[in-house]
């Protein structure tokens, strides 16, 4: 009887890693799938923000933790809420998503911790995909609010995780 292959070792810190950059890709989703008179409508009534507005805070707050994490770290530029494009948006997060995975991979690859952070990598992971989560929520029922709605493909197309 042959012997069997022993198989690698699942790859956590790789695989983690490859969710957060999977989450980074469901944003570019979204935005290319926001349609251009949406991106800068502003919200019914007039306060809040706008889905540039939202967007280019979801970058500009892994900004934020990465001065506050990494104070050694190159930080992206921030964007400007009033005047990004949505490529502009797309290659900032994609800039500060690789920044916060140099971030992510010292730490999960050593001690676990991310000085500032409370309480560990796994929890800053989580709260990075929460946040981006939470604001893609608002910007898809922004975008329908405005009468211009992300597609129904798209809609679930952020959940493809597996081809994306």
């Amino acid at each position: 009887m042959p012997s069997k292959k022993p198989s690698e070792p699942f790859a956590v810190v790789d695989s983690l890693l490859a969710a957060f950059a999977t989450n980074n890709r469901i944003n570019e989703f979204l935005i290319r799938a926001v349609p251009d008179d949406a991106w800068r409508a502003a919200p019914a009534g007039g306060k809040g923000r706008t889905i540039a507005a939202i967007a280019a805070h979801m970058h500009n707050v892994r900004g934020m933790w990465l001065k506050a994490v990494a104070k050694e770290t190159a930080v992206p530029d921030k964007l400007e809420r009033d005047t990004c494009s949505k490529e502009e948006t797309i290659r900032a997060m994609e800039e500060s998503r690789q920044a916060l995975e140099a971030v992510l991979r010292s730490a999960l690859e050593s001690d676990g911790r991310v000085k500032g952070f409370k309480p560990d990598a796994g929890g800053f992971l989580a709260y990075l995909l929460a946040h981006d989560a939470h604001h893609r929520g608002q910007i898809s029922m922004l975008a329908r609010e405005l009468g211009h709605p992300i597609s129904q493909s798209a809609m679930f197309g952020m959940w493809e995780w597996g081809s994306r």
